[in-house]
């Protein structure tokens, strides 16, 4: 098989306006009511954890990692995977994921949780996770709830409320308290 025309590499600071576009152009305004979004409002990511993937010269896919508590336990929120509708299909997303879950493990994070569908992750090897074990602030299918364990006793430990790890910055002053 060919090798992909396009690279993966770390996310820059000078990558902020193309990475906020690319989700603009992915999810819509809408993007912010959601329940991962609340989780993430006020909160840094990782900066180490986050990918972007390049193609002629083009900011073409992106991943962040963020921190969240499951729980008793510190754990990452993948999300949002936003790869340019004309550049799917081809396996960036994946690889992006990939590489997150690669640098992931060397980090102390017991896992990676997001909200989405399991025929697409579980090619990066997430899995729903048992009913009722974790709850999300807000309105969540369980079903969607998915996770990958970087710990060998992580899925054990995985039982409780999510919740923000940490506030690096006030919310907008618009903002709903997250419940």
């Amino acid at each position: 098989m060919p090798a992909p025309a396009w690279r993966i590499r770390s996310e820059r600071p000078s990558d902020a306006d193309a990475i906020e576009a690319l989700n603009e152009a992915c999810f819509g305004p809408g993007r912010f009511a959601k329940t991962a979004y609340r989780l993430r409002e006020g909160v840094e990511p990782i900066g180490e954890l986050g990918f972007v993937a390049e193609e002629a010269g083009a900011l073409t896919g992106s991943v962040r990692f963020w921190p969240i508590r499951a729980g008793g336990a510190d754990a990452l929120l993948l999300g949002p995977l936003a790869v340019r509708s004309e550049s799917r299909g081809r396996g960036m997303g994946v690889a992006l994921m990939r590489r997150g879950i690669e640098a992931a493990q060397a980090t102390e994070f017991i896992a990676i949780l997001l909200v989405g569908d399991e025929p697409y992750y579980k090619r990066a090897g997430f899995a729903p996770l048992a009913p009722g074990r974790l709850k999300m602030p807000g309105p969540v299918d369980p079903r969607r709830l998915l996770v990958l364990a970087l710990k060998p006793d992580a899925l054990e430990r995985l039982f409780g409320d999510i919740r923000r790890a940490r506030v690096d910055h006030p919310a907008s002053a618009g903002a709903a308290p997250l419940s």
